[in-house]
This record gives C-alpha cells, sequence and structure tokens, in this order.
C-alpha cells in the first residue's frame, strides 16, 4: 500500500509539473519537449531528486508514447500513399543510410573502438527519432505540409532497416555464427513482409469491423489493436513503432478520422512521458567526459541529417522552404538511438564509454533540434530565402536586333 501511495504522490507531481513546463513553453512559443527532458533530468538517476517508485511506470507510458505517436501519424496516410512514398523515397533512405551511419562508424574508428562498435555507433547517429519528430510536426501544425510525407517516407524506411539492423547488431555483440544470425535476419524481414501486406491488403476489412459512432468501443479497439500489432512486432524483433505506423495506415475513412480524435489527449500524455523517462534513465554525472565529442558528432551529424531532408524533398519537388523544413525536421535522434547503446551495454563486448557518448549525443540533437525546426518558420530565414531566389534567378535576355 505504501509503495502505490508513493508512486500516485510521485507520477500525480511529475505530470502537474509537466503542465506546467507545457503552458510555459506555449506562453513563449517553443517546443515543450526540452523542458520535460530537462525534468526527467532533474528528478531521475543522479538528479537533484530521484524519484525511484514511479520508474516503471515511466517506462511503460515511454513505450506507449511512442506506439501512439506512430499510429497518429499513419492515421493521416493512406496505404496507396504510404507505397508511393516508400518508391519515391527509396534513393533518400540509402542516401540517409550513407551520409548518417558513416560519420558515427569513422568516428568510433577514430577513438579506437573497433569495428563492432563503429557498427553500433552508425545506427546511432543514422536512425532519426520518429517520436520527437511526431511530437515536432504535431507543435508546429506541419502534419498536412507538403514536405510531411518526404520527411515520414525517410522515418520509416529507417524503421524498416531497423527491423533488419537490430538482430543483425544484436548477433555480432553477441557472437553468434553466421547461420543464427542468417536465421534471426529472415524472421525479421518475413514479419516486415506480412505486416506490410496485411496493412496494404486487408486495412478496409480492419476499418469495417470497428464502428466510428461508438466511441468508447472505437477508442478500446483501435488502442487494443495497436498495442497488440506494436508487441508482436517487437516480440519478433522488428520495429514496435513500424506496427503501430502501419496500423494507422490500414485505418481508414470515418473511423480514422473519430480515432485521430479520440487518441489525440493520449498521445500527448503519453508523449510527454516518453520524454520525461528519457531523462530520468540519464545520470548527468556520465556526460561531462565525452561531451565535446558527442557535441562535435552531433554538429556533423545534424549537419548531415539537414542535408538529408533537403535531397530528398527536392527530389519529389518540393519548394525550398520546404526542403529546410524536411532537413531541420530529421536532426533529432532518439528512442532507437537508445535502444542501440543499450544493446552494446548488455552484451559488455564494446567500449564502456558508448553508452554515455550515446545519452550525452542524444540529448543534444533531442534539444537542439526542436528549436532548429523553428528556424524555416521565422522572418529572418524567410527574408534569406527570398534574397537567395533573387540572387539565383537569372536576368532577362536582352532582345537583339
Amino acid at each position: 500500500m505504501h509503495e502505490t501511495t508513493t508512486l500516485l504522490i510521485e507520477v500525480g507531481a511529475l505530470l502537474f509539473l509537466l503542465g506546467l513546463l507545457g503552458r510555459l513553453s506555449r506562453r513563449f512559443g517553443v517546443s515543450p519537449i526540452p523542458l520535460y527532458l530537462i525534468a526527467g533530468l532533474a528528478f531521475g538517476h543522479g538528479g537533484v531528486l530521484e524519484l525511484n517508485a514511479s520508474e516503471e511506470f515511466f517506462a511503460v507510458g515511454a513505450e506507449i508514447g511512442v506506439i501512439l505517436l506512430l499510429v497518429m501519424l499513419g492515421l493521416e496516410y493512406s496505404a496507396n500513399e504510404l507505397v508511393g512514398n516508400l518508391r519515391s523515397a527509396a534513393p533518400a533512405g540509402l542516401i540517409d543510410a550513407l551520409l548518417n551511419a558513416l560519420p558515427g562508424f569513422a568516428f568510433a574508428l577514430l577513438l579506437g573502438w573497433g569495428w563492432v562498435a563503429a557498427v553500433v555507433l552508425g545506427g546511432i547517429t543514422w536512425i532519426s527519432s520518429s517520436g520527437v519528430i511526431a511530437k515536432v510536426l504535431n507543435d508546429l501544425g506541419r502534419v498536412g505540409n507538403r514536405e510531411t510525407p518526404v520527411i515520414l517516407s525517410v522515418l520509416v524506411i529507417e524503421d524498416l532497416a531497423m527491423a533488419l539492423y537490430l538482430p543483425l547488431v544484436t548477433a555480432l555483440l553477441a557472437g553468434v555464427g553466421l547461420v543464427k544470425g542468417g536465421i534471426s535476419l529472415a524472421v525479421a524481414v518475413l514479419t516486415v513482409a506480412v505486416v506490410l501486406v496485411v496493412a496494404i491488403r486487408y486495412g478496409r476489412l480492419i476499418s469495417t469491423a470497428m464502428s466510428a459512432k461508438d466511441p468508447e468501443a472505437l477508442l478500446l479497439g483501435v488502442l487494443g489493436l495497436t498495442l497488440l500489432v506494436a508487441g508482436i512486432a517487437a516480440k519478433l524483433q522488428v520495429s514496435a513503432a513500424v506496427g503501430a505506423f502501419l496500423v494507422g495506415i490500414a485505418l481508414s475513412g470515418p473511423v480514422a478520422h473519430h480515432a485521430t480524435e479520440l487518441l489525440s489527449p493520449l498521445r500527448d500524455l503519453f508523449a510527454a512521458v516518453f520524454f520525461v523517462f528519457f531523462g530520468l534513465v540519464t545520470d548527468p554525472r556520465d556526460m561531462p567526459p565525452v561531451l565535446l565529442p558527442a557535441l562535435a558528432l552531433a554538429v556533423v551529424t545534424m549537419g548531415t541529417k539537414l542535408l538529408t531532408g533537403y535531397l530528398a524533398a527536392r527530389r519529389v519537388g518540393i519548394a525550398e522552404p520546404g526542403r529546410w523544413r524536411a532537413g531541420f525536421a530529421l536532426m533529432p535522434r532518439g528512442e532507437f538511438s537508445i535502444v542501440i547503446a543499450g544493446l552494446a551495454v548488455a552484451a559488455g563486448t564494446v567500449e564502456p564509454k558508448l553508452a554515455a557518448l550515446a545519452t550525452a549525443y542524444v540529448l543534444i540533437t533531442v534539444v537542439t533540434g526542436p528549436m532548429l525546426a523553428r528556424l524555416p518558420d521565422m522572418a529572418w530565414f524567410k527574408a534569406w530565402l527570398r534574397r537567395r531566389a533573387v540572387v539565383r534567378r537569372p536576368e532577362p535576355v536582352a532582345a537583339t536586333d
């Protein structure tokens, strides 16, 4: 009973604080994500006041937060749009992997950590945070923008690639044989293919099984189905985020519209929990020794993400403001980067400083990324784009006799 009482007090106090921080951030017109992270750091391991009883609650809530963020994004798009975007964004996905994985890979080798640690750090710098980016797009009102499908396509390609990367890196860390590693990879590929086929071919049947006229049944049905598919995907070593996103695109029509309205408050609650938990499990004392290397790596790879988004949006004919918005939006790293670092730490076969470096790196990108994402909407940035357009516009050719 005492433990339950302590849990209620800790969770209630922290959620109330988040409400105040959210209101404060919106009053000043900034994203609340950095404030949520700082709150987590203040009350987590090594913080001002460590909250122990509520950590397990926030761990589960953080998982649900990422799942809800991705299913809500999926509800905005149809299965046909997803397939079309994936086909058109395949080259961008390749560019994304090369530009963002190679710096991390090279950085680990320069530090003398070995090629296995290099593969791990390459994954950490490659993958953008679907959860953070989904929250930023929603906060800035960009879900309906023309460049948003491009951003989502890059994220989905990354998440699908993680379904192949995670079993591979797990096998490398464990030192298992080629056969066992190949089996894990084959299971991951098969699972992704099955989920895609079900979402695209039988999505309408899933929608007809739910009623948009009964809000309570619809909420329970959509939430239950999303958690179920996400859990099965994670059990099969496939991203839970991919499973949730595909549930969202499988739903259509009035069901998708009403589900969006019903899930929005839950998404906001658990998304805040996700960012707080990220701070709670980070010990600020571990970061000072690796802060400068993490900052250098963050500057380089935030620049490569900016280039990735810009090139991906240009390929599909997005105007220059949208290209910059796409590039800045892709900068934050988050949940997958921490998962990859966690696998390496659990294996105990790579450089111990990798975890601290990854944590500092993710915090830098996840705090500065949402702030930089606002730059394309600022008056001075728009004026700079207009000046660029004038300079690049060709001069009219004078008529000759």
